[in-house]
């Protein structure tokens, strides 16, 4: 599992937003947002890069990923 800080993310707008991201590109992935910390932890098949790119792509800032 990986996690990601996405410190422009803010509301439930946000969260589902990335979420849809994610599992556009995986529909197997377990996604979870954190509102509280900022970060979101995905567990899937693609890359860090591939689900930084996902993030990115729906708007948002994304910092380096830390394994969990």
């Amino acid at each position: 599992m990986s996690s990601f800080t996405v410190p422009g993310m803010s509301c439930g707008h946000c969260t589902a937003t990335i979420d849809k991201a994610i599992r556009s590109i995986d529909p197997t992935a377990t996604v979870s947002c954190d509102l509280s910390t900022h970060t979101v932890s995905v567990e899937s098949f693609l890359s860090v890069r591939a689900v930084s790119e996902a993030i990115q792509n729906a708007g948002y800032d994304v910092s380096a990923p830390a394994a969990t």
